[in-house]
């Protein structure tokens, strides 16, 4: 990899990150690299600058923060192909970050990454869109979404918990009419996030798949469904009488849905590129430490591996 021009996204109003933040851009610009920083947050939105200051290709991206800092810049850059380093600095779980403790030495990751000691984890994002009427209508009335982790359809109401009545097609064929709160449609990424929040399945994140889980559904047989990376799947919210429902996509506002419209979510034509520093990265071990799994309470011995 070269490190020519590098853009750093830092969690807005954290003063960790920030001073991570400077220090690794005085390291860099030091190695004759042009830099780009800004905060990433809620109020702040740091890509469309840095994707129009950019007087050449992109080369890295450097995100410091927690989960939700990596998802707003995985929706900006992976149309781009820039591969993401995140950094879990100030946040929580941090699912799609590296660990600070890799990150003790920033001189040495730079190092590593001039010689192409790393590697790349491609993971699969949905997209989304709204339309008018039937399945045949292929104009969006609105502009196409990205996620890396969701899309929720639910309602929004700053004074009343309002139940949702969506229809839901795949492929083109009535499936379900849902009761409840909602219906979140995931990536194998997402499946950790609210998904597993709502009893839907986990799904390693190597895999290319749909998930499909109703939030509290009004009936016990509405169940969660796995789906091929290649299907559609078509939302109708029926019944809003007050205009409530929304678009999320990775917990993220996207658009209001009014009654006759529709919303069609896919497999995104791209891949979000992310830079992984552990040599012994292992799944299995980051969902038993992020999700506390504790296994049963007494330890058994498995002489058997002898």
């Amino acid at each position: 990899m070269q490190l020519k021009q590098v853009i750093i996204a830092y969690k807005a109003r954290d003063p960790q990150s920030k001073r991570w933040a400077e220090l690794c851009a005085k390291q860099l610009e030091n190695r004759q690299c042009q830099v780009l920083v800004g905060p990433s947050g809620p109020k702040d939105n740091p890509y469309p600058v840095f994707l129009a200051s950019a007087n050449q290709p992109i080369d890295l991206a450097l995100v410091l923060g927690g989960d939700g800092t990596v998802l707003t810049g995985a929706r900006h850059l992976a149309p781009l192909g820039i591969p993401i380093l995140g950094v879990n600095v100030g946040g929580h779980l941090g699912f799609l970050t590296e660990s600070v403790d890799e990150f003790q030495d920033p001189e040495i990751v730079w190092d590593r990454l001039l010689e192409d000691h790393y590697a790349i984890q491609r993971r699969m994002m949905l997209q989304a869109a709204v339309y008018e009427g039937t399945g045949s209508n292929l104009e969006p009335v609105t502009e196409s979404y990205l996620a890396l982790n969701e899309f929720c359809v639910k309602p929004a109401s700053a004074d009343r918990m309002i139940t949702s009545i969506l229809e839901m097609e795949i492929d083109g064929e009535i499936v379900d009419q849902y009761v409840g709160d909602g219906l979140i449609i995931s990536t194998p990424t997402g499946s950790t996030g609210y998904t597993v929040s709502a009893s839907g399945p986990i799904i390693h994140d190597g895999m290319e798949a749909i998930t499909i889980t109703p939030i509290c559904p009004m009936s016990l047989s509405s169940r969660p469904l796995v789906l091929p990376p290649g299907s559609v799947v078509s939302i109708w919210p029926l019944g809003d009488y007050d205009l409530s429902t929304k678009l999320w996509m990775d917990g993220v506002l996207s658009t209001s849905i009014w009654p006759g419209h529709r919303v069609d979510v896919r497999m995104a034509d791209c891949r979000a590129k992310f830079i992984v520093l552990r040599a012994n990265n292992s799944y299995y071990q980051t969902i038993r430490e992020k999700l506390l799994w504790a296994g049963t309470r007494v330890r058994y011995s498995n002489n058997h591996r002898n």
